[in-house]
């Protein structure tokens, strides 16, 4: 499934624990990602799916959740 594929790519570039990323966890508040943190986030997940992501459609993330939706609407 694409979050389980998010989540451990977001996991694995955090060093945290796969198992407590939800689609309700925010990458900056609850997993204390700092902007380079969220940019080299966006990266692997543009070359793990093919996709580029903006900046701004970036930005515009508040969870997990959303990051998985827009996905789901880039590559389906």
């Amino acid at each position: 499934m694409l979050f389980e594929k998010v989540r451990d790519i977001i996991a694995e570039q955090l060093d945290a624990e796969a198992a407590e990323i939800t689609m309700e966890t925010s990458m900056m508040k609850d997993l204390e990602a700092d902007s380079l943190d969220a940019v080299e986030i966006m990266m692997a997940l543009e070359d793990e799916f093919n996709v580029t992501i903006p900046d701004e459609d970036a930005e515009s993330f508040k969870n997990i959740g959303d990051i998985v939706k827009y996905l789901e609407s880039k590559i389906s």
